[in-house]
């Protein structure tokens, strides 16, 4: 379809089809140019926009947006950890999730954010934002071997939220604050593109490391990875509070980072 209207616009010089062709060409090239410096570029080299993207719209963070009414009560966003130390790998949560709400005043909408904390990227992108306000070459050493790290035997995924509606905001905070695994178990999974389940096995609430509440999974079933490349894709799904349900889907064949399938 793009191709065709790009032939009519320059061979047969429709001018407004051209400009509106040309524009949404660039926006397509910009777009594809991001994810593969995302992917090609060292973490240490990440821009912010490349950090963000990877946290709020990628193949391991995602957006949920729930738009909640029509006249918003303020226009800043609100993020659900705004309590936190500084210098913590919260920060950098918080600055990737207000910098992507930019809600209007004529709307009010809560952002879930759920992202795979057992990839790499993701991990890469807190830390990389962290440093890009600044920190210290000492506070970078200390933070650097979580990019690294090693959950075992464990995927876990984490949500976090910010928005500009606090009505709708406090009981999801709440729900998370004081979920338990054995309750959250009954509505919380990981599902294969095949539909093969494997339920939540433990729950942290948040905290002040800034990543929000983890949701924590078996790697393996039956001695075998519940995901790997012929996985098509996963789903996680929940509910917190009264009607609030998030679910992301997980495109496998995108999840591939140095090589690697990062999950």
């Amino acid at each position: 379809m793009i191709g065709r209207k790009l032939f009519h616009a320059i061979f047969l010089k429709d001018e407004p089809t051209m400009k509106t062709t040309v524009l949404i060409c660039l926006v397509l090239v910009f777009a594809s140019g991001t994810c593969f410096a995302q992917k090609t570029k060292p973490w240490t080299e990440w821009s912010e926009r490349d950090a963000e993207k990877i946290l709020n719209d990628s193949a391991w963070g995602q957006t949920q947006t729930d738009e909640t009414g029509s006249q918003a009560t303020q226009t800043s966003a609100v993020s659900s950890t705004t309590a936190a130390r500084e210098r913590t790998v919260r920060d950098a949560g918080a600055a990737a999730n207000s910098a992507q709400s930019g809600e209007s005043k004529s709307s009010m909408a809560v952002h879930y954010r759920v992202r795979l904390l057992t990839a790499k990227p993701i991990r890469a992108a807190f830390v990389r934002m962290i440093e890009l306000q600044g920190a210290s070459p000492e506070r970078m050493a200390e933070l650097r071997p979580f990019v690294d790290r090693d959950f075992g035997d464990y995927i876990v995924v984490t949500i976090s939220l910010d928005g500009n509606d606090r009505k709708h905001m406090m009981p999801v905070q709440q729900a998370l604050t004081s979920g338990e695994a054995a309750t959250l178990k009954e509505t919380t999974f990981l599902e294969r593109k095949d539909g093969t389940r494997v339920p939540l096995s433990q729950y942290r609430p948040p905290s002040q490391d800034g990543l929000g509440a983890k949701f924590v999974f078996p790697r393996t079933v039956d001695g075998k990875p519940f995901i790997d490349a012929a996985s098509g894709e996963v789903r996680f799904g929940t509910e917190l509070a009264k009607g609030v349900k998030i679910i992301r889907r997980f495109k496998i064949s995108e999840m591939t980072y140095d090589g690697k399938l990062e999950y």
